[in-house]
């Protein structure tokens, strides 16, 4: 039941007092949830703290976390329905109260940042504003014992039953499945819900990045390369591709989760299910848990050499999102290196063997792509007039420099594939290896073509979606197949 925020505005309202809730609610996220991530994310070690601050209560809990980082408040997801109607009824001159459970000292600054609340009631360190402790003080602000009928209440969960029971008019925002049968149950029934999140499934999908997954199929490469077509090697390579994309989802997971923040102020990231509060970082962390219990669980069936791999692409991973990726020019070597740890992984689990040229001619590639993002970050940047803010240490003066490294890398890539093309072992495995030769300018209109759009702007800041996407792409790919074919 979606709120219409034109709905008229009677003058009997204007005389109750609106109290809003706001984890949930007036925003989308868990504050407290996003700022334990924002700590791990800006003061790792604090984490270590956590036990003895949860032992001071969660009152006390949250006046520690929340001293320790400061949200982006001005960025936090607010529900928007929820907010424009808040904003209508503070127009219209009515007293509203901002009510919540977190600390003062955030729901304070999120006051200021909207400028709509007339007071604010929460948690001081030594009392969690939650449930029955809210209720008393609304008694006590609203001067009515037990209050009922003397306020207006919008809230999302069950703790805000006792709340929603004694108001005059209950209202519910991104309600928590059982909180409308809770309600029905005691004769409530909503005036209001404001919806404002995407479905479930579209979000579950959007944070496991399907379509990042089609990385993976180089996992099938030394496979194919090798000229070991069977049922068994296939199916090893299956089974590795399932496991390497969970671990690569949950990893995915992880990233977002810590950069939740920087990815509220990114006009495209801003989106993400867990920046945007669609997703729950709890729902998140029992996705990763899912995922990498299947993946080790997959990986077992395999030869323990891909076990050591996926183990060091894990390892390489968290370490890019926790610390590398933020080093200038080492997150890149580190992106291009993930790509070639996929083809060890796909080596170790088919037992094909890779050749040395192949390792070379994935070096300067994938470092051209790896290149070419932080190229388009930057490029994108400058047009707008934007200066960097993720953290990662380059400059938009950068821009030339990064096209210099990136070019040239993928020119690098085509001399060693060429360079392959005469060595003697492709007559065992071609029996027209001079066809391969057509592979060459298939190789340079693709990669000239990607760094000419990312020169115009015109190129999404993942090289991977631009060729899942690119209709061009996938001609020139579906030429470079039969070119293969025809040389076999």
């Amino acid at each position: 039941m979606p709120t219409n925020p034109e709905l008229p505005i009677l003058a009997q309202d204007l005389e109750i007092p609106l109290c809003v809730d706001l984890d949930g609610t007036l925003v989308k996220s868990d504050t407290l949830l996003d700022s334990v991530l924002a700590l791990a994310r800006q003061h790792p070690r604090q984490i270590l703290r956590i036990p003895g601050w949860l032992a001071k209560g969660k009152a006390g809990f949250k006046a520690h976390v929340t001293s320790a980082v400061a949200l982006d408040v001005p960025h936090l997801p607010y529900n928007r329905p929820l907010l424009q109607f808040l904003h209508s009824q503070h127009a219209a001159g009515r007293t509203l109260y901002l009510a919540t459970a977190a600390d003062r000292s955030l729901a304070e600054r999120v006051a200021a940042e909207l400028g709509i609340f007339h007071g604010v009631l929460a948690s001081d360190g030594a009392l969690n504003l939650a449930g029955k402790n809210k209720l008393q003080s609304f008694q006590q602000q609203f001067a009515g014992a037990p209050a009922l009928g003397r306020f207006d209440y919008i809230g999302n969960a069950m703790p805000d039953v006792p709340l929603l029971a004694h108001a005059r008019t209950a209202m519910l925002a991104n309600p928590v499945p059982g909180l409308r049968p809770a309600l029905k149950a005691k004769g409530i029934k909503p005036a209001r819900v404001f919806l404002d999140r995407a479905s479930t499934g579209q979000s579950f999908l959007k944070a496991i990045r399907l379509h990042q997954w089609a990385k993976n199929v180089l996992i099938f490469l030394p496979l194919l390369l090798a000229h070991r077509i069977g049922a068994r090697p296939l199916l090893q390579a299956a089974l590795a591709f399932l496991s390497f994309s969970l671990c690569a989802s949950s990893t995915y997971i992880v990233n977002d989760l810590l950069d939740i923040g920087a990815d509220r102020i990114h006009p495209k990231k801003r989106r993400r299910p867990f920046a945007a509060g669609d997703l729950s970082p709890l729902t998140g962390i029992g996705i990763i848990l899912g995922f990498l219990a299947i993946s080790a669980a997959v990986a077992a069936l395999l030869p323990p050499k891909f076990l050591f791999w996926l183990v060091a692409y894990t390892i390489a991973t968290l370490a890019y999102s926790l610390r590398l990726k933020r080093m200038v020019l080492v997150d890149v070597i580190v992106l291009s290196g993930l790509y070639t740890l996929r083809i060890l992984a796909g080596s170790a689990a088919t037992s094909a063997p890779i050749s040395p040229w192949l390792a070379g001619f994935c070096i300067f590639f994938f470092l051209s792509l790896a290149m070419v993002k932080r190229f388009s970050e930057m490029s994108n940047l400058l047009s707008e007039g934007a200066s960097p803010a993720n953290g990662r240490g380059y400059l938009t003066s950068d821009v030339e420099q990064l096209r210099s490294f990136g070019t040239s890398s993928a020119y690098a890539s085509v001399v060693v594939f060429t360079l392959y093309i005469n060595n003697p072992e492709v007559l065992h495995l071609y029996h027209h290896p001079q066809r391969l030769w057509l592979l060459a300018p298939i190789l340079i209109l693709w990669l000239s073509r990607v760094w000419l759009l990312a020169s115009r702007g015109d190129l999404d800041e993942d090289p991977v979606i631009f060729a899942l996407t690119d209709r061009r792409s996938m001609l020139l790919g579906a030429v470079a197949v039969l070119v293969v074919w025809l040389a076999l």
